[in-house]
């Protein structure tokens, strides 16, 4: 799913951290980086972080509740 216009960074990490399953965050090379991974968490925004907002990102959820949350996240951003 792509996610766009991320403004509270650290609400989403809540959300990612809060998730039971895997989420990844699927880089423009085509890698996958694990987002519950607080290294990951760091070196990817470090990179895509531009002036405190993501643009957009595609991630992917395995578990259905967790693309629940996820899209409740971005639907209350």
């Amino acid at each position: 799913m792509k996610v766009q216009n991320i403004k509270n960074i650290d609400k989403f990490f809540q959300v990612v951290d809060a998730c039971k399953g895997k989420v990844e965050l699927v880089t423009g090379e085509g890698d996958r980086l694990n987002l519950k991974s607080k290294l990951s968490q760091y070196v990817s925004m470090a990179n895509i972080f531009s002036n405190g907002e993501i643009p957009e990102l595609e991630i992917i959820a395995y578990e259905r509740d967790d693309i629940d949350k996820l899209i409740e996240f971005m639907m209350n951003e």
